[in-house]
């Protein structure tokens, strides 16, 4: 058949490696797997794991030539030199020779098919040195079909090799993976990619822009086998010359210069600009989950930056232009606005992928991003809570009355109509704080507290933000005695069932002590908020006999004495 008649071979076909040498980025594999075979040390059993297009099936292949290699005088030994003049390995390369069987496990999964196998172990290769059984996927086989192949595979006859594939290496059993030699192939990275398509383009001639190549490289993820079908698809769109932009349009990519200008704007807070950005990147074509993700490799690479200024192996993601902005821009950032960048973007992704409206969505993402941008860091709001607690803590000390100061309190009545509206609190008001002041007030957290009655207790515990404790103190504890050290109380039927032992906790924190918390069934005082309904309520039946109170209950019939406000409190 004529060169012009012959049909079309892909890229990932054409220039799949024929030897260890042609093997790319598994360095460690191919030093490893020389030196065995060098040196006659052969595993019986080879396990290749990795991600798709890294090589594994095409270094199965590799394997078996090299342990079958004969020469062209059929003499030779095992090489992990060039395999070509060997008549044995060209038939491998084929896929036709009889004594390497490349057997599917995604299709045949069951014991039967593992029996096959077993069946023609026991016989010796027909021309070949070693007969090589070549499993692919090998995680998909059943559970009856691995324990079937275990004997075998661990005491195999001496003319027997197995390869074995996977992608999902943790879907193997460990017996298996036990029996055999492991090998991880890893992703390639994107400079060794770019080298070798430059070097695909060369062979094929067809020209081709560098940023160009660049872009397939990153888009292929590490697969050697993803990025060629790349290029064989650029090559059929321009096949006299690849451009950036050519690629871009075709991977639906957005241009990494302008994305980096709209994480700039947005990390400025410039939210308009960054709006106008994304609009622009979407009306050329960018698919809004590219642009997020793209996003997300340029925090990444700002936090890196922002760590190690000098950093010069960051996977060449960048031009050099590029790269200098990055890093101009780096050090302008702080790294709390990036870490809440990253978060963002890496929450955005999954909003934008199951999005109705990927494009809404993004824009959203860059909306949080801008508006967070002019959020304080939450390093600088902690030391400006701190200040101004100190100055607050500095400013009550020199306005606190002495102890021999006195003040005249004078009382005035509030009554509530029960035809009107209850009153309410003023707007800046958020919380209500009951307190006593015959009670000691702890002012440091961190000195211990003593403890002689419940009130003191109650104190402490607001002290320290324990605020849920000293509330069911206050409403449930009906105290039979309390000394430090030891309390004992009984406790409503609405009280916390915990609250014991969260209360010796509490107080272990406190004073520094073990209490001693015991629960009775009977007896006890009434509770302090009893206590405080009753004294109420006695002090507003002494104002309701005052005679101007009475006169005015008489007035107004409806109307109850509710509140009794001092002139002196401004709430």
């Amino acid at each position: 058949m004529s060169e012009e008649n012959k049909p079309y071979r892909v890229l990932a076909r054409k220039y799949r490696p024929q030897n260890f040498d042609e093997l790319i980025g598994q360095d460690a594999l191919v030093r490893t797997l020389k030196n065995a075979i060098t040196s006659g040390r052969i595993a019986h059993a080879f396990m290749l794991t990795g991600v798709r297009g890294v090589g594994k099936t095409t270094t199965a292949r590799i394997i078996a030539k090299a342990l079958n290699y004969k020469g062209a005088d059929g003499a030779s030994n095992a090489t992990t030199q060039n395999t070509d003049d060997c008549a044995i390995c060209r038939a491998i390369s084929e896929d036709r020779h009889p004594d390497v069987i490349e057997m599917d496990a995604a299709s045949r999964t069951g014991v039967d098919d593992i029996r096959e196998i077993l069946d023609g172990v026991r016989y010796a290769p027909m021309e070949a040195r070693y007969k090589i059984y070549v499993i692919d996927e090998v995680h998909m086989l059943s559970k009856n079909a691995f324990n079937a192949l275990l004997k075998t595979l661990e005491e195999p006859p001496e003319h027997v090799k197995f390869i074995f594939a996977t992608t999902e290496i943790r879907k193997v059993p460990i017996t298996v993976l036990s029996r055999c030699q492991r090998f991880d192939l890893q992703r390639v990275n994107v400079e060794t990619l770019s080298k070798h398509y430059t070097k695909i383009c060369g062979l094929e001639n067809v020209a081709v822009e560098q940023d160009a190549i660049a872009m397939i490289a990153r888009a292929s993820d590490g697969s050697v086998r993803d990025g060629l079908s790349l290029l064989d698809q650029a090559m059929a769109l321009s096949p006299d010359k690849i451009t950036s932009e050519q690629v871009q349009s075709m991977l639906g990519l957005s241009d990494r210069a302008q994305n980096l200008d709209l994480l700039e704007n947005a990390l400025r807070g410039d939210m308009k600009s960054a709006l106008s950005i994304m609009d622009d990147i979407y009306n050329n074509g960018g698919a809004p989950s590219a642009v997020m993700q793209d996003l997300l490799d340029l925090t990444h690479l700002l936090t890196k930056l922002r760590a190690v200024p000098d950093l010069l192996d960051v996977g060449k993601a960048l031009s050099t232009d590029q790269m200098a902005r990055a890093k101009e821009l780096s050090a302008k950032i702080s790294m709390p606005s990036l870490g809440k960048a990253w978060q963002i973007l890496l929450k955005g992704i999954a909003e934008v992928n199951s999005a109705p409206n990927p494009q809404n969505a993004a824009e959203m993402v860059v909306i949080r991003l801008a508006y967070a941008a002019n959020l304080p860091d939450p390093s600088d709001l902690i030391k400006k809570l701190k200040s101004q607690a100190a100055l607050t803590t500095t400013n009550q000390a020199s306005s606190a009355p002495t102890a021999t100061s006195s003040a005249p309190i004078s009382s005035s009545v509030h009554v509530q109509d029960f035809n009107s509206p209850p009153p309410q609190p003023p707007p800046h008001v958020t919380s209500a704080v009951i307190s006593k002041p015959e009670l000691s007030i702890v002012s440091d957290p961190d000195i211990p507290a003593k403890i002689n009655s419940l009130e003191d207790m109650i104190e402490a515990l607001n002290a320290h933000k324990e605020i849920m404790l000293a509330s069911q103190l206050y409403n449930f504890a009906h105290l039979v005695n309390i000394e430090h050290g030891r309390m004992e109380f009984r406790q409503s039927d609405a009280a916390m069932p915990e609250l014991s032992q969260k209360l010796i906790k509490a107080l272990k924190v406190i004073t520094g002590d073990h209490w001693m918390i015991a629960i009775t069934k009977t007896g006890g005082d009434i509770t302090l908020s009893e206590k405080d309904d009753a004294l109420h309520l006695k002090e507003l039946s002494d104002v309701a006999k005052m005679p101007i109170v009475d006169n005015i209950l008489k007035i107004f019939p409806d109307a109850k004495l509710t509140k009794i406000i001092s002139s002196n409190n401004k709430g």
